[in-house]
C-alpha cells in the first residue's frame, strides 16, 4: 500500500500483510528486542521493514501497521513506544533519533461521513524524514509531511506541515522557532 487514493483496509491481501507485521512486531517486542544481540535484532528488523540500514536500534515496544512500507537509513535510534502506521511509504534518512513515544501517521481518513464510516474507506500520504533529524518525545508526524535534513522537532509537537532543513519546530501545531546555523 503506497497510495494517496481511497482504499479499503479490510481486503484479504492488506489484512494478511498487517497480520504478518503484527506477528513480527510481537516477536520483536517480547523476545528479540530485549536481547543484547544487536545482530539478531537487526536481522529481525530486516524481516519487518522494507529496508533497514546498518546500526538500526529500536527499543521495544514498537508498533507498525505493515512494516514493509517503511525504509530506514543507517544509524537510526528509536526509543520506547514508537508507532509507525505505514499505510503509505515512510522513508527515514540516516542518523535519525526518535525520543520515546514518537508517532508517525501516514494514515488518515476522509472527512465526509459517507466515505469514512459507511463505506469504511481510508487514505494514506507518504512521510519523509531526512537525515540527521532529531524528533522529541511524544511528537506526532502527520500524513504527507516531509521533515528536512538536520531539523529538530520539539517534544510534544504535532507536525502538520513540511519542516525545512536545519529548522527547529515545536508546538501544536508545530511552528518554526528558529533555524540552525551549520
Amino acid at each position: 500500500m503506497v497510495s494517496c487514493e481511497l482504499y479499503d483496509c479490510d481486503v484479504p491481501d492488506l489484512f494478511a500483510r498487517r497480520a504478518k507485521a503484527k506477528k513480527l512486531t510481537l516477536e520483536y517486542n517480547t523476545t528479540i528486542g530485549y536481547e543484547n544481540d544487536l545482530e539478531k535484532r537487526q536481522e529481525h528488523l530486516k524481516k519487518l521493514f522494507g529496508k533497514v540500514g546498518p546500526n538500526c536500534i529500536i527499543e521495544p515496544p514498537l508498533q507498525v501497521d505493515y512494516g514493509e512500507n517503511t525504509e530506514i537509513g543507517k544509524n537510526f535510534y528509536a526509543n520506547f513506544n514508537c508507532v509507525i502506521l505505514d499505510c503509505a511509504k515512510v522513508i527515514i534518512g540516516d542518523n535519525v533519533l526518535l525520543a520515546p513515544g514518537v508517532q508517525i501517521y501516514p494514515a488518515t481518513h476522509p472527512l465526509d461521513v459517507e466515505t469514512r464510516h459507511r463505506k469504511g474507506l481510508e487514505m494514506a500520504h507518504p512521510i519523509t524524514i531526512g537525515s540527521d533529524v532529531w524528533i522529541g518525545g511524544n511528537a506526532i508526524i502527520l500524513d504527507g509531511v516531509t521533515i528536512g535534513d538536520g531539523a529538530v522537532v520539539g517534544a510534544g509537537s504535532v507536525v502538520t506541515k513540511d519542516v525545512a532543513p536545519n529548522t527547529v519546530v515545536a508546538g501544536n501545531p508545530a511552528r518554526v522557532l528558529r533555524t540552525i546555523a551549520n
